[in-house]
């Protein structure tokens, strides 16, 4: 009775808030690689995302949510459009999902500019960590490129590998992680090599690599690339013989199609499916049952975007219109993350534990096994450039 009596003077007074409460939908846009070589990294968050959604009776924060699913197909120009789209014609307030860099670069401006809050749970360009860091744009991702890929960096090192090769795709993406993984590798390279977007023959390329006869050789390639290049590489006759390490290569995307293929590899990640902790055991579990296969990084970010907003939108209680409000209830928002440790920085980028994960096989198949840690509660050194605090 007091509730009603108290919306009912508020609603005299021409306020909404009570009837918007009480209508309870919050809209969020998915954008994401969906289509294409890069498509099983944008499906995995999406499956994530709505597994989250499922356990919690569909709503977020005990508000219901319309999810909007759009497909950037790993370009830039559709990305945009499909953020126009969700901004303007399907009223969202928030946009989650980005899988690609050089997509999440293009459509960050354009959503933040229109008073939409965005949550990357994937793609993190360097410069958005940085210098063009934005107060309604947060990233709960497994770092970004660069961050990630210092980890590889401090791997090789460990590692002790002297004489070291890296490949990578020419975009956004490849090229921090190159740059990342220059930054706390100290060894000269024997070759820095970036192969065209979206290729899937090798051949040319790992003959070259066999001839500069390196000590190992460290690759980032995501999704059907990574599938292509490690069946490759072992076709050549390499795994094993020459160490392959890796970040977004050999994942919970592609390890379905690589199996026995991949043995061998080492990883430098955020995440792993045998992490012990409660909340990622549950997830795991519930992500194998629903889907049939093993959640990557990329699902485990997607979920842990979820389990936010969850914590968000109970604090604002479902009221998305004071974006002020939401950004400082999603930047202080503290939740049970898949990954173990989790939280903002002032760039509103992650901090997170890193970890080295080799593939193996043993008697019920091939998975992988977190090794040890090699990072913990790392923080990104751009985090300095960027002007909020």
């Amino acid at each position: 009775m007091k509730l009603r009596t108290t919306c009912t003077k508020l609603a005299l007074l021409g306020a909404v808030f009570c009837a918007v409460n009480a209508g309870a939908q919050v809209k969020i846009g998915f954008l994401g690689t969906l289509s294409g070589p890069g498509g099983a990294l944008g499906q995995d968050q999406y499956d994530a995302f709505m597994l989250a959604m499922a356990q919690k009776g569909n709503k977020l924060g005990g508000v219901p949510v319309q999810v909007i699913k759009a497909d950037d197909e790993l370009r830039p120009d559709i990305g945009v459009q499909a953020a126009r789209k969700l901004i303007e014609e399907d009223k969202v307030s928030i946009i989650t999902g980005m899988t690609f860099g050089n997509v999440m670069m293009a459509v960050a401006k354009p959503i933040t500019a229109a008073g939409v809050v965005l949550i990357s749970s994937n793609a993190s360009p360097a410069p958005l960590a940085g210098k063009d860091c934005a107060p309604l744009m947060f990233s709960v991702s497994s770092g970004t490129m660069d961050q990630i890929n210092e980890s590889g960096g401090n791997l090789m090192q460990v590692l002790g590998y002297k004489r070291v090769y890296v490949m990578a795709p020419n975009y956004q993406a490849g090229r921090d992680a190159i740059q990342g993984f220059k930054h706390t590798y100290k060894q000269p390279l024997v070759d820095e090599v970036y192969t065209p977007l979206n290729q899937l023959d090798f051949s040319a390329e790992i003959a070259q690599l066999q001839a500069a006869n390196p000590d190992a050789v460290y690759v980032f390639y995501p999704g059907s690339q990574g599938v292509n290049f490690v069946k490759q590489y072992r076709q050549a006759g390499l795994m094993g013989k020459l160490p392959l390490v890796s970040v977004a290569t050999v994942d919970g995307t592609t390890l379905p199609a690589l199996q026995e293929a991949a043995v061998g590899a080492i990883t430098a990640s955020a995440y792993s499916p045998d992490l012990d902790n409660a909340q990622n055991k549950q997830f795991v579990a519930a992500f194998k049952q629903k889907y049939r296969r093993a959640p990557s990084m990329y699902a485990a970010a997607s979920y842990d975007a979820a389990q936010l907003l969850d914590v968000a939108l109970r604090k604002v209680g479902g009221n998305v219109t004071d974006k002020n409000a939401l950004r400082a209830a999603i930047k202080s928002s503290e939740f049970e993350s898949v990954r173990g440790n989790f939280k903002f920085d002032t760039n509103q980028f992650g901090r997170v534990d890193f970890y080295r994960v080799d593939v193996v096989k043993d008697a019920a198949g091939v998975d992988f096994a977190t090794h040890s840690k090699i990072k913990v509660n790392y923080r990104n050194r751009l985090v300095d450039e960027c002007s909020m605090k």
